[in-house]
């Protein structure tokens, strides 16, 4: 069973900077893929951005050229740079581990990091 651990949110002003991380338990960390997802009040949970186990990156079009999302496969650990932020960043940022299985991709999900923007 893999265990995600999400951490690094907080309130911070609107142009302001934070970086979320996400500790993965398990020995195949590195043949996942890495996703950060955000729930805003009232609102479905979104893709936020993901990483492929060979490194290649994808973002949603609201946070494209503000976001950054890396991984250090050494420390089992995938990251979430994010500047400029907004007050629509405001949300629950979760972190999902995507494993190959005999079957369907297994989904594994973290409990969460609350981001607040405001002044």
């Amino acid at each position: 069973q893999v265990q995600l651990v999400e951490s690094g949110g907080g309130l911070v002003q609107p142009g302001g900077s934070l970086r979320l991380s996400c500790a993965a338990s398990g020995k195949f960390f590195s043949t996942y893929v890495m996703g950060w997802y955000r729930q805003a009040p009232g609102k479905q949970r979104e893709l936020v951005a993901f990483i492929s186990s060979g490194g290649t990156t994808n973002y949603a079009e609201s946070v494209k050229g503000r976001f950054t999302i890396a991984r250090d496969n050494a420390k089992n650990t995938v990251y979430l740079q994010m500047t400029s932020l907004k007050p629509e960043d405001t949300a629950v940022y979760y972190c999902n581990g995507r494993g190959a299985s005999a079957g369907p991709p297994i989904d594994y999900w973290g409990k969460g990091t609350l981001v607040t923007v405001s002044s």
